[in-house]
């Protein structure tokens, strides 16, 4: 397909985009840098007799000079418990262990492939859609997985393959957040956004499921909007263009084992939940608050237990499939899955050390409630939906150069979250317009650690596309998504509609 995005404007915008993405730093360096300002800031901020008034209790908040040696002593010492005491690391790493077998075992895969390859024509679109925004629960696989097996199966129904896979990594990217189950990425997120909250309120207790309510009707309208996208706006500019031909259109399909090992993974989702119901059911329900008999409690055994719940869902199908399928045939298989899972997370471990020095020094001397206070002297006097809004669109923003989501809002949370929640907006609400903002801009920016992978996949079909072909394909998904989705947070917001638990 010959490239129409020929608007020199666009591509220096996007040349701009990526020249400065590239000069950025590592995450983990920038982290290195922030503690450095951190410690230069508490010295001068002290120096200078800065001090804030906390709103709660009027009490009188003054920076804690770090750059002493008392202040260095008490920092070396802490180190090690500043990483032990991460959230997002303990909470991160046990869903790790689930997911990995879920994964490795392959059932993520089949579960992706048989979710769209017996559909009637008229439904594949809304399917492969549908199946994109739930693939975020499976981590990554989503991204590798979907936009080759959609251009495949669009083919396959006499379509131009690119639709498929324009269709499919704007479902799996555009939408990250959105689900109907609560999955890693919620887990990861509301890591970062409950202690950036304690730096406000100590006792200030919520769950992995506080944004629940709010993904989960958004997942059937971010479908059809995707769908509209697609077929109303996509699709028209394939018509009847001409693409490389692969030989014999490759048949995806599911092997009767492979489908066998799904059947019993099946089967063992559903008894899990039941077990789950049936243990949240009674007036003394096992996993009903002791105090209050909730079930969505932040005390609740559902909720404070939520973590190995969803480590459990992942877990247990996995190792059925695995058992099932043969790529699990003894307990050494499955404790190899769980080392490689762990074995990849290494960045993410090397990030988080670096945010949880960041964290404890930004608290420690004060300056993040410093900072929060006078942000929200400022504002106010502004409106609660313009500041949600500018947040929305800020995050958008820096997504296109800082691609790692947890990396954005570990910085971004000890800021925002307090500062919102001073002039009365919760940490809840705070979190879904960030999640809004930093989903949206996924597929556009070329900094997006898949977007490389997506671009290559689209070279097998026209050998003249480049990253303009698919930023003029995906900036309808991301304008779309960023207009709908946001209308559907203000609504929530006017209308007094729970987020979440």
């Amino acid at each position: 397909m010959k490239d129409k995005n020929k608007d020199p404007i666009l591509f220096r915008a996007l040349g701009a985009v990526e020249r400065v993405g590239n000069r950025l730093p590592d995450p983990f360096s920038l982290f290195l840098i922030f503690c450095a300002m951190v410690f230069v800031l508490s010295a001068v901020v002290s120096a200078m007799g800065v001090t804030a008034i906390h709103p709660k209790d009027g009490s009188v908040i003054r920076a804690v000079n770090l750059l002493t040696v008392d202040g260095l002593r008490g920092y070396l010492g802490s180190i090690v418990a500043n990483f032990q005491g991460f959230p997002p690391l303990g909470l991160v790493l046990v869903v790790v262990l689930g997911v990995g077998v879920a994964e490795k075992s392959g059932l993520m895969e089949t579960a992706l492939k048989a979710g769209i390859i017996r559909m009637p024509k008229h439904l594949v679109t809304l399917m492969l859609i549908f199946i994109g925004i739930l693939s975020n629960a499976a981590g990554d696989s989503g991204f590798i997985v979907l936009p080759p097996l959609g251009a495949l199966v669009f083919m396959s129904i006499g379509r131009h393959p690119l639709i498929g896979l324009f269709a499919a990594f704007a479902s799996v990217a555009a939408s990250f957040a959105a689900n109907v189950m609560v999955n890693m990425l919620d887990v990861l997120i509301a890591g970062f956004t409950i202690p950036a909250a304690q730096m406000v309120d100590p006792d200030f207790q919520a769950t992995p499921a506080m944004n629940y309510i709010f993904l989960l009707v958004s997942t059937p309208f971010l479908v059809v909007t995707a769908w509209f996208v697609t077929e109303k706006i996509v699709a028209p500019r394939f018509e009847n263009v001409a693409y490389e031909k692969l030989g014999e259109v490759e048949k995806v399909e599911i092997t009767p084992r492979q489908r066998r090992g799904l059947r019993c993974a099946g089967i063992a989702v559903l008894i899990f939940i039941a077990m789950v119901i049936f243990l949240s059911l009674g007036e003394n329900a096992f996993f009903a608050d002791p105090v209050n008999g909730s079930l969505v409690s932040p005390g609740s055994p559902l909720m404070k237990g939520l973590i190995p719940i969803i480590m459990l869902m992942f877990l247990v199908p996995g190792v059925i499939y695995g058992m099932a399928t043969g790529s699990i045939k003894k307990d050494k298989d499955m404790v190899a899955m769980m080392g490689k899972s762990m074995s990849e997370m290494g960045p993410y471990i090397v990030l988080a050390f670096g945010a949880s020095q960041f964290l404890a020094l930004f608290t420690t001397s004060n300056l993040g409630i410093m900072l929060a206070i006078s942000g929200a002297e400022l504002l106010a006097d502004a409106g609660g939906i313009g500041l949600i809004l500018g947040l929305v669109l800020f995050a958008a923003f820096v997504n296109l150069f800082i691609g790692s989501s947890s990396a954005k809002w570990a910085i971004l949370a000890p800021i925002f979250v307090p500062m919102f929640m001073l002039i009365g907006i919760d940490p809840a609400l705070t979190q879904a317009a960030y999640r809004v903002g930093d989903s949206v801009t996924n597929p556009i920016t070329p900094l997006f650690p898949y977007f490389p992978i997506v671009l290559g996949f689209v070279n097998k079909y026209d050998k003249n596309a480049g990253i303009g072909t698919v930023i003029s394909n995906m900036i309808p998904y991301s304008i779309s998504f960023l207009v709908v989705w946001t209308a559907l947070l203000l609504v929530f917001i006017i209308f007094g509609i729970p987020l979440g638990f």
